[in-house]
Order: C-alpha cells, then structure tokens, then sequence
C-alpha cells in the first residue's frame, strides 16, 4: 500500500479545498480509510473515515456539515472535500489505510499513512 495525498494550499477562511489521497498499491482490495490532520505543537486528530463500499462515514464534531468524505475504488482514492474552511483547520492533513472494510477512527487503528498535504486558511 502506498499512500499519496494531494491537493493542500492556502485558502482565506470560508474558502473551500478539495484532498485527494491515491492508494498505488492494490486498490482491488477492501481497505477502510480516513484522513487526519496535524496543526503545528499538536497531536494528530481523526477528521473523518469511510468504509470500503462508502456506505458508511463518521466525522469528528469539529468538521461535521463542513467537511465531505468520499471515495473511488475504481480509481483508487479517496477525497476529503472542505468547505467552510477556517483557520482552526489549519493542519498537516494525512491518509490512512487499513485493511478491512470498515471505518476507523482510532490513530492506532491504522496500518497504512501517507506524507501529508498542508491546508493553510488565513483569516
């Protein structure tokens, strides 16, 4: 499994951002996978997971009815779409993968992360 996100930048608060995280390792098979963030002096935090079929979802409180999480097993990727967005989302945004096909929301729970995307909202 190998994990690439992308689509991070700078975007004035209210703004909108769309992540984009490709799995290039073996999309066929049935992972669970989330996105995190990290701001600077801070410890990770869970944003939102989806399962495998993407019937299932769960957002922290922080970005529920803001933040959309969705996916593409196709083509191997799953998205993170942010509106809304304020400078407390100012973060090091990371992908997680794991084996199965439910969501997860737990750091540990992940085997699998990507490098990170930096999302920067000024106010």
């Amino acid at each position: 499994v190998q994990l690439q996100a992308s689509g991070g930048g700078l975007v004035q608060a209210g703004g909108s951002l769309r992540l984009s995280c490709i799995n290039s390792g073996h999309p066929s098979s049935p992972y669970g996978m989330g996105w995190f963030r990290q701001a600077f002096g801070k410890e990770r935090e869970f944003v939102a997971a989806i399962s495998w079929s993407g019937g299932a979802k769960y957002y922290a409180d922080s970005v529920k009815g803001r933040f959309t999480i969705s996916r593409d097993n196709a083509k191997g990727t799953v998205y993170l779409q942010m509106n809304s967005l304020q400078p407390e989302d100012t973060a090091v945004y990371f992908c997680t993968a794991k084996s199965g096909t439910y969501y997860y929301t737990k750091v540990y729970d992940y085997d699998y992360w990507g490098q990170g995307t930096e999302v920067t909202v000024s106010s």
